[in-house]
């Protein structure tokens, strides 16, 4: 207690500043002003009464009556303290500040605390508050999403057992809290819980701060992250900013560190005795409990997140899109010589220029979309079937338009011109495909070798493809690399072999 005495003395005696006395005495401002409001509280003034030893004076400081307290001298009274629930309400409107409110708080108390220990005074209060309610944000501004670390096994028909995850979501200002369970963490699930997020708070916050799940943030970085580029499509479809936070930072997103942790404690431990066979079951059973957690009074603020949330939020929150958001998933694909590339084992085509060209494709349920240089360049309707063509005709080159008229026998008559071999090869290879154009490159081929080779070299290859049985691009152009087209065919072998004395009958068995 001889530090309050020194503190007093500074205090009355030389009239310095609590920054000043705090130097002096080797104490923090914050500890020398707790001391002084706990005097002046407990109507200790300077020079102190005779007789009141340091027991005495720790006893007023830490338990000041109601007597103590109205005892004080009426030359020093109690400067009035503001309503700091009222003034933390006010600062969550929009543009309202300390200062402000500390300029009409001397208006109604001209002898009231100064701006720095009002300031003070109102951030030693906020450090009184629960986590979840520590740090301002202003209404609409964030929603804090996170996956909780809890998962809830989910019972199988085939009595194997998975795991589900309980997406959270949480706005800075009212608190207010989402939960929904899903199968797996996957991106399908990461973008649909956003999806049901902003349907359940009725509109989209500014700004969408995520941890950093490898689903939508494909490169941490603390200065520029990347994001995966359907999670950056869903946020420009919805007019909010992904902020994610900083690798290995809790405190950039609290509020859905503290979201979980609550949503584990009042709805996951709730449901730790339920069995679960299917995820729209867990849902249906964390409902009601998200429910009573939203309307649940704050322990030491007036009203919930459901009321804070109708009055201070919802309003400044940003319009839902009129449409929903449709998920879309992006790779990279090559253009074959052809001018198709593969998507989902499904041939599309692209201008017959992009040959050899690297685009991006984006595939959703209702459209194949292929980009080059952020240029949509061609654009077909999904087909799931795997080893089939999807052809525009304005993709082929003039001399290709007319490909799709051309039929098995008009490219039969085509390889004709170079020799009946050549027409029964090609015909061949037509009819083992299960569809005929799938044999067109292959055939078309057979045709260009004949160009580097000459006609009669091709005739001869076909022949001798035929008669081993080899109807392939590959094995007429292996004949004519190693010139096997110009050896003569090996005479076919009798089915009955000749009588001879050597050769032994079947009879010479019995």
């Amino acid at each position: 207690m001889r530090q309050i005495k020194e503190i007093l003395r500074l205090k009355h005696e030389h009239r310095l500043s609590v920054r000043q006395i705090a130097r002096s005495c080797g104490l923090p401002a914050s500890t020398v002003s707790d001391y002084l409001v706990r005097a002046q509280a407990s109507g200790l003034s300077w020079p102190l009464p005779e007789g009141l030893d340091e027991q005495q004076i720790q006893h007023r400081l830490l338990n000041p009556t109601r007597e103590q307290t109205e005892a004080a001298p009426p030359s020093q009274p109690a400067r009035p303290l503001p309503d700091w629930p009222e003034v933390h309400k006010e600062l969550r409107r929009h543009s309202v500040t300390l200062r402000l409110l500390w300029q009409e708080y001397r208006q109604r108390f001209p002898e009231g605390y100064g701006y720095t220990q009002f300031c003070e005074y109102y951030h030693r209060w906020t450090g009184t508050l629960d986590p979840v309610m520590r740090h301002h944000h202003p209404p609409g501004e964030k929603m804090f999403v996170d996956w909780a670390g809890q998962t809830v096994p989910i019972h199988e028909a085939d009595g194997s057992v998975s795991q589900a995850s309980l997406f959270i979501a949480v706005l800075g200002a009212s608190n207010k809290t989402f939960a929904h369970a899903f199968a797996d963490q996957k991106l399908p699930a990461w973008i649909s819980a956003h999806c049901q997020a902003y349907a359940f708070f009725g509109g989209v916050a500014k700004v969408t701060v995520p941890d950093n799940p490898k689903t939508g943030v494909s490169k941490p970085c603390r200065y520029e992250p990347r994001l995966h580029r359907t999670y950056q499509e869903m946020a420009a479809h919805y007019g909010t900013v992904i902020i994610p936070a900083r690798p290995r930072r809790p405190r950039d997103k609290a509020k859905a560190e503290a979201g979980v942790l609550i949503a584990e404690r009042q709805i996951l431990a709730a449901l730790r005795d339920h069995t679960f066979f299917s995820v729209a079951g867990l849902n249906q059973g964390l409902a009601p409990l998200l429910a009573r957690l939203n309307a649940q009074p704050f322990q030491k603020l007036e009203g919930s997140r459901d009321s804070w949330f109708e009055a201070h939020e919802k309003s400044k929150l940003q319009a839902l899109p009129a449409t929903a958001f449709e998920l879309a998933t992006w790779t990279k694909a090559s253009v074959n010589i052809d001018y198709h590339v593969v998507v989902a084992k499904h041939y599309y085509s692209v201008p017959y220029s992009l040959i050899h060209q690297i685009l991006e494709v984006r595939l959703s349920a209702s459209t194949v979309e292929l980009f080059q240089h952020g240029k949509r360049v061609a654009v077909h309707r999904p087909s799931f079937r795997p080893g089939l063509f999807t052809t525009l005709d304005e993709h082929r080159p003039k001399a290709h338009q007319k490909h799709l008229e051309w039929t098995p026998g008009r490219i039969v008559q085509w390889a004709r011109k170079t020799g009946p071999a050549c027409a029964q090869l090609v015909q061949r290879i037509m009819e083992e495909r299960p569809h005929p154009e799938q044999g067109f490159r292959s055939c078309l081929g057979i045709i260009r070798l004949g160009k580097a080779a000459g006609p009669q070299r091709l005739e001869a290859a076909c022949q001798r493809a035929l008669h081993f049985g080899t109807c392939s691009y590959r094995s007429v152009e292996s004949i004519l690399k190693h010139r096997l087209d110009q050896q003569p065919l090996e005479p076919e072998l009798p089915l009955n072999p000749p009588d001879h004395a050597n050769v032994r009958g079947r009879s010479y068995y019995n």
